[in-house]
């Protein structure tokens, strides 16, 4: 893609809109198994296929090797539960409904699974669904409820609760192995949603992983004491630095340091999280911990150094939360050979969008710049796309109902405003393919406290709104990857912020986003 500022004609998007339904260019003779893998806050940083350098994904790594690796997936709303309403519906969250992790999810709404199950599809979910209503257009779920627990979690169920005795990633992946063996019409083609917690706050790795990267210290970000000089005003009053506002006990799992005191202020160590595991695990838990957190406790750390430790431990626990993670695709992947199913079932890969590894001194994700913005997408299709590729279109999880109709040859409904991405996985990039993609977060205030905002991003370029303090930033990508410096004052940017404007403006017409105060 040519390294310039692209508008999108009106003729453009008048004919991208009336052209829902790519016309498949091969047929197969029996409909495609779908297998959708699905993560909470897994990053690009932590995936070696995307060029980690702080841990190995080796499953990840070979789905990628046998399909395509989408480089610039990006979210339309980097949050939870909207991210996965986008992609139920195929629209943007100003017109599913669900803008924010506080509203409630219209389950009588035109999703995807159910044009699916209404052509023939049987069609599963099992682990993280976050949406508060219970899912629709599913033969078969299993979910947890809200955030679910890591260890030993409930499930609710159409029976009712039930809770299951384990670890959250392997119970997910068993759920979806025994539904694939046992449970499904052999004779019928599946959509299986495997949805994982992992790997989200607050980071409680398998035992078996509890000590993984005990000998390794992970190279920190270069941003993690970013000082947002030339921001906004709302990147320094946010609310999600490891500093500031990672907790010692919560997130970093100093237990010692909680006593009568504060107990009430933990209602996750008496309730849930740690709470939940069982002795044996608990057992696992102090060994592995509690000669890590006396050495913290004893070292006395302030200032620089304590930012320091906190980011190790951060991040370990992180990363062995994707060691499981990695391991249990492994496992389907594994199952899909030996079954027979592999030949025809397309396995996807993505998660429902990035976060912050300590780049700019954060965690969490909601903002519109690159870490958050990125989502991961790898897709494996037998048979269709090749081997090894590695794709640089512009994309996003507003495509994802739109691909797995089309991908199923089912007719994509025209209020849908995704756009099918089998032609890229074919290899044949439309020529009136989009040249930027639009963003827009809502939830403020609220945990992490992160301004609303809105903008786009093209191949270069990237310009945000904060509208409710009618602040603007510009970024180029290419001479300020980590977008430190806010250049929107510069005289030499306003030709091309103008044209970003326009072009701004025009997306949130195409999308019907009359939401926030106006360009």
């Amino acid at each position: 893609m040519k390294k310039q500022l692209c508008l999108i004609p009106l003729l453009v998007i008048l004919t991208l809109a009336a052209c829902k339904n790519s016309s498949p260019k091969q047929v197969t003779q029996k409909p495609p198994n779908i297998l959708f893998i699905f993560t909470d806050d897994h990053a690009l940083q932590a995936i070696s296929a995307y060029g980690s350098n702080i841990n190995q994904t080796p499953n990840i790594d070979r789905l990628a090797s046998e399909g395509m690796l989408f480089k610039h997936c990006m979210v339309t709303n980097s949050i939870c539960g909207p991210s996965r309403a986008v992609i139920q519906t195929g629209k943007f969250s100003h017109l599913n409904g669900f803008k924010t992790n506080e509203d409630k999810f219209d389950n009588t709404q035109q999703t995807f699974p159910k044009l699916m199950q209404e052509n023939g599809y049987q069609t599963a979910i099992f682990g993280k669904w976050h949406l508060k209503t219970e899912p629709k257009g599913y033969d078969a779920w299993k979910v947890l409820p809200g955030q679910g627990n890591y260890y030993n979690p409930d499930f609710k169920t159409p029976e009712g609760n039930e809770k299951i005795e384990g670890y959250v990633t392997d119970i997910v992946t068993d759920l979806s192995i025994e539904w694939l063996e046992k449970q499904r019409d052999q004779d019928k083609p599946f959509l299986l949603m495997s949805q994982h917690k992992a790997p989200h706050r607050r980071w409680l790795p398998n035992d078996k992983y509890l000590t993984k990267y005990d000998d390794k210290e992970i190279p920190e970000p270069a941003t993690l004491f970013d000082d947002y000089n030339t921001r906004a005003s709302g990147a320094a009053k946010q609310e999600m630095e490891i500093d500031r506002h990672m907790d010692l006990i919560f997130d970093n799992k100093v237990l010692e340091l909680i006593d009568s005191t504060n107990l009430d202020q933990y209602p996750e160590y008496k309730k849930n999280s740690y709470a939940r595991l069982n002795n044996t695990q608990k057992e696992k838990w102090h060994a592995a911990y509690d000669p890590k957190n006396q050495e913290f406790l004893e070292s006395d750390l302030k200032g620089e150094a304590l930012v320091k430790w906190k980011y190790q431990r951060y991040i370990k626990d992180y990363l062995r939360c994707v060691a499981s993670v990695d391991e249990n695709i492994g496992r389907l992947m594994d199952y899909l050979e030996k079954s027979g199913l592999a030949e025809n079932t397309i396995v996807i890969y993505s998660s429902d969008q990035g976060f912050y590894l300590g780049e700019h001194g954060w965690f969490d994700k909601r903002w519109m710049y690159e870490e958050s913005l990125h989502m991961p997408l790898i897709v494996k299709w037998p048979g269709i796309v090749q081997p090894g590729t590695i794709n640089s279109d512009l994309v996003s999880n507003l495509d994802f109902a739109e691909t797995l109709l089309d991908m199923a040859q089912i007719k994509i409904p025209e209020d849908m405003q995704g756009e099918s991405l089998r032609p890229i996985l074919e290899g044949n990039t439309p020529e009136n393919w989009r040249k930027s993609v639009y963003y827009h977060y809502y939830e403020y205030p609220a945990v992490h406290m992160v301004p609303k905002h809105y903008g786009i991003r093209n191949d270069r370029y990237k310009l945000i709104y904060f509208y409710e303090t009618d602040e603007w930033e510009f970024y180029d990508l290419e001479t300020d990857p980590q977008e430190i410096n806010n250049t929107y004052e510069l005289l030499s940017n306003q030709e091309l912020i103008g044209e970003m404007k326009e072009e701004l403006k025009k997306l949130r017409q195409q999308y019907q986003d009359n939401t926030g105060k106006a360009v």
